[in-house]
C-alpha cells in the first residue's frame, strides 16, 4: 500500500471513530492485565461477564491472591481454559507482588514474564494501560494486515513489525484498536462488508463483495 494511501486509510477510520478504545471492561491497569490474560480464545463479552464480579472482589494483586484460585476459577468458569487461566491469574498476581510491589511494570520485559503473558498481552497492556504506541496483532488485526495489503506478514510478529514500519507516527497509538475494530465489526473473516467499509478503495483484496453477497464468501 502507498504512503499517501496508508495516510488516507487511517486518516478514515480516525474520522469514523476519533477515540476508540477497548471493549474489555477494566478498573486499573492489574484488571486490564487479567482481562487480557482471560481473553484468550475467547470473546471480550464472555470475558466482560465473567470479570464482573471477579474484579468488585479483587481489583489488585493482593486481593487477586487472596481469592485463591478455586474462587477465581469459579469465577471464570465459562471462559474457555479457565482452569490453566485461574493457575495464571494467582501466579502473575504472586509475582507482581513479589517482583514489582504489586503494581504492573510498563516495560515489555517484565510484563512478558509473567504467567500467561506474551507479546500481544503486553502490548495490549502497555497501549492501553500506559498509552504506548504499540500494536497487539491478534486473529483480527493479523487478517486485515494481509487483506488489505497494509502490512501482509506470515506470522503476527510478521504483521507487528510491518505496521510499525508503515503506520505513521500520528497514527500508531490508536492503530491497534481502530484495526481490531475493523476486523471485528467490517473486515470479518466470512463475511467481509465490504459495501460499508470506508477505506473500500484504497484496500488490495481483490474477492470484494457486494450488496447481497456477504452471506454467501467465505475467506481467511
Amino acid at each position: 500500500m502507498k504512503k499517501a494511501d496508508i495516510e488516507a486509510f487511517f486518516q478514515r477510520l480516525s474520522d469514523a471513530n476519533p477515540a476508540p478504545e477497548t471493549e474489555l471492561a477494566f478498573i486499573n491497569p492489574f484488571t486490564l492485565l487479567v482481562a487480557v490474560v482471560l481473553s484468550a480464545q475467547a470473546t471480550d463479552v464472555s470475558v466482560n461477564k465473567a470479570t464482573a464480579e471477579l474484579f468488585r472482589l479483587a481489583d489488585t494483586p493482593e486481593k487477586m491472591l487472596a481469592l485463591g484460585e478455586e474462587t477465581v476459577r469459579y469465577h471464570i468458569r465459562t471462559i474457555g481454559l479457565f482452569n490453566t487461566k485461574a493457575k495464571n491469574v494467582i501466579a502473575l498476581s504472586r509475582l507482581l507482588i513479589e517482583r514489582h510491589g504489586g503494581v504492573v511494570p510498563q516495560d515489555r520485559a517484565s510484563l512478558e514474564a509473567l504467567p500467561g503473558v506474551g507479546r500481544k498481552t503486553a502490548n495490549v497492556v502497555l497501549n492501553v494501560a500506559f498509552g504506548h504506541p504499540t500494536i497487539a496483532v491478534d486473529t483480527h488485526i493479523f487478517r486485515v494486515g494481509n487483506r488489505t495489503g497494509l502490512a501482509p506478514g506470515k506470522t503476527p510478529l510478521d504483521v507487528e513489525l510491518g505496521l510499525e514500519r508503515v503506520v505513521p507516527k500520528r497514527w500508531r497509538l490508536h492503530a491497534h484498536h481502530w484495526l481490531i475494530l475493523h476486523g471485528r465489526y467490517i473486515c470479518k473473516a466470512r463475511a467481509p462488508e465490504c459495501p460499508r467499509c470506508p477505506v473500500r478503495d484504497l484496500c488490495a483484496y481483490k474477492a470484494k463483495t457486494t450488496t447481497g453477497e456477504a452471506g454467501r464468501v467465505g475467506i481467511a
